[in-house]
């Protein structure tokens, strides 16, 4: 695997945090910071969903979008009860 530099800049303070935080994970200072960035990283993807749908699917997608609704009888009997924190 390939790899490269990344530089931060960070206060005094921001720095002995993480310092802190990397001694008692015990593990270097920059393993820690690179796993948590990436930890963050992937959490603000996972929350930030964006669908992709190939080109060859569009018509079948806006086909499928522009049906009529089907009335599914369970969901209008689910509909119709009280939610459980109101009984």
């Amino acid at each position: 695997m390939t790899t490269s530099v990344l530089s931060v800049r960070v206060s005094e303070e921001e720095r002995a945090l993480l310092e802190s935080a990397s001694d008692q994970a015990q593990t270097s200072l920059s393993d820690f910071v690179r796993r948590k960035a990436l930890e963050a990283a992937e959490m603000d993807l996972l929350e930030r969903p964006v669908v992709v749908i190939p080109a060859k699917d569009w018509e079948a997608f806006e086909a499928w979008a522009n049906r009529p609704p089907q009335k599914i009888a369970a969901l209008e009997e689910l509909a119709r009860t009280d939610p459980a924190w109101r009984t």
